[in-house]
């Protein structure tokens, strides 16, 4: 079975974002890239963009891993309002469901509040702080 790995775009705060995420999956970061480090004549990075993150990876368990870059200035501006692709995490049990859901929607707005879903399964979506959209869900077979 295929396993996804969500990839997120911000605009020069995905450090900030995924040390938050961090901070809720725990772990250590498996790779951290800044754009001054594939600078050179080839890549000329502006000095203002040095610092900001070209890939990072963060594990989050069972051998899924969430990815995340800072957009360059000059490729726009990613629409932080946009309807986004949401994450779905499948907890393994209610309470990773619920240190998840409460973790990640600090400062966030909660669409749906974690609990019973008519559907059978306990549930709970949010848009985090960084208007990242996401979904928890643990299935009890």
């Amino acid at each position: 079975m295929a396993l996804i790995n969500p990839h997120i775009n911000f605009n020069g705060n995905a450090e900030e974002a995924f040390t938050f995420y961090q901070s809720v999956f725990g772990g250590e970061f498996t790779k951290i890239i800044r754009f001054k480090d594939l600078a050179g004549p080839e890549f000329p990075v502006a000095e203002k963009e040095e610092n900001k993150i070209m890939h990072i990876v963060l594990p989050t368990g069972n051998g899924s891993m969430l990815m995340g870059n800072d957009v360059p200035e000059i490729m726009g501006k990613t629409n932080e309002n946009e309807n986004r692709s949401k994450i779905v995490i499948s907890a393994a049990s209610k309470e990773e469901a619920n240190k998840l859901f409460n973790g990640l929607s600090v400062g966030g707005q909660i669409e749906g509040p974690i609990g019973d879903s008519p559907w059978g399964t306990y549930f709970g979506c949010f848009r985090d702080k960084y208007g990242i959209e996401w979904i928890v869900e643990f299935a009890q077979n």
